[in-house]
């Protein structure tokens, strides 16, 4: 039997203060359905030659071991690859492999990276380990069966130096950021989420100028679950019930968006639609209820204000403070896809609305049409599934 998990893996890094580039890079390639390797590169010193050497150090071994090469390979391809520090004679870069198989082991590779924290049910979970030394290099080996709701994080020692000398006299240490972690724990958090409130303490630990770059990676086990999302009426009026049909018969959440596809809607199900008359958002109309549709909202401005939220998430998820607690429409729409979806299926309909046809009107068919493909290609980059059918 297959198993229903899946990865939802997310990552964002502080730039050491007064640097353009980060030194630290993070790499995920897929391998097929349900594996994946994510390589977390943290290059000596900082600025252009550390972005070069992490950048190198992650793709080198992300390739190499979604190929299946042995480690052992992958570790001499790299020494021999890139320059040891003459100065230093140390290593060039560090690394931490997390080797996700199948959605249910997960083979773990550490080289002087601060060690992996598992938190499991909102609690530190110790992993067994076992090192071997390869090219001279004290290298760790884990390998753990994943549960559901895991979060594997590791970090870049940007993350354990916050706060040395300024807030804290020896920096932030493992035992404090795992504390940090069960303290701040939610299960329903994405990694992306949980992955910024660490970052985020790390930043006011360096008093807003960070004097290392901090990287953060976290890795969710999550179960699959799927939204279902219905926009404009079909182009031929007798594919109404054929597209409701079908909305309705797709397995999860349905949101229904527009006026005339909830009015639509409404009379398919035969229920009343009843209007919500507060506006929580001055931007954003107010919302509706019919029975057996878990929201209604308004069409395009409602959409392209959570199109304008899944850009922002993608970069630094400043928006996270609006969308992830307010009750409007968009806020309602991206907390279902963001954070609780890994299957998104949009149903559009490509009728051309009368309304948009006034030229005094700024909208026209195409802006639905391209705000979907937009919004769709963002929820691609978050790692969702999306399938996209139009009537």
């Amino acid at each position: 039997m297959r198993n229903d998990f899946c990865t939802d893996i997310g990552y964002s890094s502080l730039n050491k203060w007064g640097e353009q580039l980060c030194g630290d890079r993070v790499e995920v390639v897929e391998q097929g359905e349900n594996s994946s390797v994510i390589v977390l590169a943290d290059g000596m010193g900082s600025g252009v030659k550390a972005n070069i050497l992490s950048t190198l150090t992650s793709k080198i071994i992300s390739t190499m071991m979604a190929a299946n090469m042995r480690l052992e390979d992958c570790v001499a391809t790299i020494a021999a690859t890139l320059p040891v520090c003459a100065v230093r004679e140390v290593a060039y870069s560090t690394f931490t492999i997390i080797h996700i198989i199948d959605n249910e082991e997960a083979e773990i590779i550490q080289y002087d990276n601060p060690l992996l924290i598992l938190i499991r049910d909102g609690k530190f979970a110790e992993i067994p380990k076992t090192g071997s030394e390869i090219e001279g290099k004290m290298i760790y080996r884990s390998r753990i069966r994943l549960q559901e709701n895991d979060f594997l994080v590791t970090m870049s020692d940007g993350a354990i130096h916050a706060g040395v000398g300024e807030n804290l006299n020896f920096g932030w240490q493992r035992e404090d950021i795992i504390k940090f972690l069960e303290m701040m724990y939610d299960s329903s958090y994405t990694a992306k989420t949980y992955g910024a409130l660490l970052l985020e303490e790390c930043n006011q630990l360096y008093g807003g100028k960070p004097g290392d770059d901090t990287t953060v990676c976290v890795v969710k086990i999550r179960s699959r679950s799927q939204v279902n999302l219905m926009i404009g009426p079909p182009s031929d009026r007798r594919d109404v019930n054929k597209m409701q049909s079908l909305f309705f018969s797709k397995e999860g959440k349905h949101i229904v968006c527009g006026g005339t596809t909830s009015t639509i809607t409404s009379e398919y199900l035969g229920k009343p639609m009843i209007a919500e008359l507060d506006y929580l958002d001055p931007e954003i109309p107010p919302t509706a209820k019919i029975e057996g549709v878990d929201l209604v909202t308004e069409g395009v401005i409602t959409i392209s204000k959570v199109l304008d939220y899944a850009k922002d998430y993608l970069k630094d998820n400043d928006s996270y403070r609006d969308w992830g607690y307010k009750r409007d429409g968009a806020s309602l729409i991206a907390r279902m896809l963001f954070e609780e979806a890994t299957d998104i299926n949009f149903f559009v309909g490509r009728a051309v609305n009368p309304a948009h046809q006034n030229p005094n009107l700024p909208i026209n068919f195409n802006i639905k049409m391209r705000l979907v493909d937009e919004l769709s290609d963002c929820l691609k980059k978050m790692g969702k599934r999306i399938k996209v059918s139009y009537f």
